[in-house]
């Protein structure tokens, strides 16, 4: 079952996101994907057919350039991270009962649950070799890094879950959640891509925590998009987050500042199994409102940003082979899905 990509010839001085992010969009078509059986297959290349804005592989490309490595060397690592994102996407998908990803069917909803936990299975191991095809003096580290999140990731999603059935759960809690969840793999890709590029130990790792400070920035804002964003912009519905009794930032600030009445109002919504949707969804966002909680959860967007940007600052190199990483940390704060 081979697996490959065209041999394009990659010269580039410096990278732009948008030069990073078109260079991934290329190439994730060209990996050879198994037709057989098409069951098993066919769900796998629809779901990377969606697009997206491919964040995680340009990431890794960024890295890689920005300590002047030969960015060929990190296109297989980079689409192994796409593929493994979307591989997560697909069981949250499921998990959290979704029927709309990037503004069409999910693919439990377009092909059925056991079709899309299978599919998902074998892109984790698609991943896995596409990660495998980092050049060997660095390879086991990689797939170290790569394995190490990897299940980081689990780990947050299992928390996430957990969490559904909480009525209570403190904010330390929630974030380490959204950084074993999110957080990690953006940081992650950073990483690799920094030791593809033959970056330093420390330098590796100081590029790792600007990523994990803007994928908690990151997070936080997606919690905001669910209840605040446009639900067609966003391709996926409003309120999800309310409605399934997500543990959001949001919601952990409210029951701290609410009132007596207002909390006894929220854990009615949340312990409550028949509702309508869009009635429960009016009320929370109402509570949320009165308690200005989208101006708290912006303060601490800005403030993990402004992390973010102190590590990226500190990092040893020219400033301006960062500014690509700086134009990505401003594009990503100021996204509307």
């Amino acid at each position: 079952m081979p697996l490959f990509i065209e041999n394009h010839y990659l010269v580039h001085t410096m990278y732009t996101l948008l030069e990073a992010q078109n260079l991934v969009e290329r190439h994730i078509n060209t990996l050879s994907v198994p037709d057989t059986p098409p069951e098993l297959y066919e769900p796998v290349k629809y779901i990377l057919s969606l697009g997206g804005k491919r964040i995680r592989p340009a990431l890794v490309i960024l890295a890689c350039d920005l300590f002047a490595g030969a960015v060929e060397s990190a296109l297989l690592p980079a689409m192994g991270i796409e593929i493994f994102h979307n591989f997560t996407l697909l069981h949250d998908d499921i998990m959290d009962r979704s029927e709309r990803r990037r503004g069409h069917p999910t693919v439990h909803i377009k092909y059925n649950e056991n079709v899309a936990i299978l599919s998902g299975d074998v892109m984790s191991i698609l991943a896995s070799r596409l990660m495998n095809h980092a050049p060997g003096v660095v390879r086991n580290v990689v797939h170290d890094v790569f394995t190490h999140t990897a299940m980081q990731v689990c780990e947050g999603q299992q928390m996430d879950m957990n969490f559904e059935e909480l009525l209570t759960v403190t904010e330390d809690e929630y974030l380490t959640m959204i950084e074993l969840k999110t957080a990690v793999l953006i940081a992650a890709s950073l990483k690799i891509g920094a030791i593809l590029g033959g970056a330093s130990q420390r330098d590796a790792e100081d590029l790792y925590e600007f990523g994990r400070y803007l994928g908690l920035a990151f997070q936080l804002q997606d919690d905001l998009l669910d209840t605040y964003g446009d639900s067609e912009v966003m391709g996926k519905n409003q309120g999800t987050d309310i409605v399934d009794n997500k543990k959001t930032f949001l919601m952990i600030q409210a029951l701290e500042a609410a009132s007596l009445a207002q909390k006894e109002e929220l854990c009615e919504w949340l312990k409550r199994k028949e509702f309508d949707r869009g009635e429960k969804i009016k009320a929370v966002t109402a509570i949320f409102d009165t308690l200005k909680i989208k101006e708290l959860a912006e303060n601490r967007i800005q403030d993990y940003y402004r992390h973010a940007l102190t590590n990226l600052e500190n990092l040893n190199r020219p400033e301006e082979r960062k500014t690509e990483l700086f134009n990505f940390a401003s594009f990503l704060m100021n996204r509307n899905r």
